[in-house]
């Protein structure tokens, strides 16, 4: 009964080449029918253009389309910008938010700012993803607890920390 979920580079599919719709569309159908349950897509840039045609079949198949969204740091990554992404993701008709913080750059105090600011303008569930990177991935899990946040992505010890996600026994 566990779900199956996969990364998917929206129009890159899984390489670095951008792909025409109906190869994208084929793609999806063709992991949906293999048994993936939950499709986490993502645009290195955030370009939602990039995702729409995904999150449309994955809908059409019946897959939980997940808009995963890569953090970073600068002058024009605000909170409003954040906020204005999640309500078009909503728009778009994904099921749920990922913030992919692929670098480990997010840090306590701004994770529980962001998942207050996010939750603020969407009503779908927000996950996180954060790596070990910096070493605070834990502290940052614990604030985006408690500002809300509703899914936090963990490995077992074995494959945790350094510069994968915190241990899940923790």
């Amino acid at each position: 009964n566990t779900k199956l979920q996969m990364l998917f580079r929206g129009q890159n599919i899984l390489g670095y080449n951008h792909y025409a719709d109906d190869v994208v569309e084929y793609f999806v159908q063709k992991s949906v029918a293999n048994g993936i349950d939950i499709i986490r897509i993502f645009d290195c840039l955030n370009d939602l253009r990039n995702l729409q045609t995904a999150v449309k079949v994955a809908n059409k198949e019946k897959a939980h389309a997940q808009i995963a969204l890569c953090y970073t740091l600068g002058d024009a990554y605000t909170l409003d910008y954040w906020k204005d992404i999640a309500k078009r993701i909503e728009d778009m008709g994904a099921d749920s938010i990922c913030i992919k913080d692929m670098a480990g750059l997010l840090v306590p105090y701004k994770a529980e700012e962001l998942i207050k600011a996010m939750k603020s303008s969407t009503k779908l569930p927000i996950q996180l993803h954060t790596h070990y990177t910096s070493g605070v991935a834990s502290m940052t899990y614990m604030k985006a607890i408690e500002a809300g946040v509703d899914v936090i992505d963990c490995a077992i010890s074995p494959f945790a920390m350094g510069t994968s996600q915190p241990a899940t026994e923790v």
